[in-house]
């Protein structure tokens, strides 16, 4: 099965990708995953995607499909994939497109989080990341055992330095801009558009999304 989850920073799309990839037994392929692969093995387009970091640059949008294009090349995703955090933008949609048709390979579904703006605000500035394992916490939603530990590894917790409310309203505005409007438009066209209410509890959002896989 080949699935889109796509929802704003905050959602919970990670902690749900987390709990599909195990129920389907499919890789969680997130863009930051993809280039830490492809710059550590050094393929021709991971030394590309580096150059560009190195100097703080973005990331131009055929590196960013090349990236994700040779992971999903990868024999790991031949049973299907997770894609998180891609396709950003109506361009890279088209693309993913295109590269799966090449693959002669299809989309399933877009799982779409629907969440409160206010929620988000709450949500996104109570995370806690593990820095060992990028394990992902929240101080009132989903805490560690013992506080600013994480209970996989015992790997120290922080927060990010753009989880507060000013960067949060920012991050927000240009996903709804350039991502969650044209692509609820173009997924919505293609009919794989899932729309699941992300404002439930976690287990109660994990068992909306299993149902419909499940279908």
């Amino acid at each position: 099965m080949n699935i889109i989850f796509m929802g704003p920073p905050g959602a919970g799309k990670g902690t749900q990708a987390a709990v599909i990839v195990k129920e389907l037994g499919i890789p969680h392929i997130s863009t930051g995953d993809a280039f830490r692969l492809a710059i550590k093995q050094e393929t021709p387009i991971g030394v590309k995607a580096k150059e560009f970091i190195d100097q703080g640059l973005l990331v131009p949008d055929d590196v960013t499909n090349g990236i994700v294009e040779e992971r999903l090349a990868q024999p790991d995703c031949k049973k299907g994939f997770l894609l998180d955090g891609f396709p950003r933008t109506l361009a890279q949609a088209e693309a993913l497109d295109k590269m799966l048709a090449a693959m002669e390979r299809k989309l399933d579904h877009v799982i779409n989080l629907k969440v409160d703006l206010n929620k988000l605000l709450v949500r996104i500035t109570g995370r806690r990341i593990c820095k060992t394992c990028g394990a992902t916490y929240h101080i009132e939603f989903n805490p560690p055992k013992q506080e600013g530990v994480c209970d996989i590894d015992g790997g120290e917790l922080y927060q990010r330095a753009d989880d507060n409310e000013e960067s949060v309203g920012t991050r927000l505005n240009e996903y709804h801009t350039k991502t969650e409007a044209p692509l609820i438009a173009y997924y919505g066209d293609q009919k794989l558009l899932r729309e699941i209410d992300g404002d439930q509890s976690i287990d109660a959002v994990s068992k909306d999304i299993v149902s419909l896989l499940r279908g």
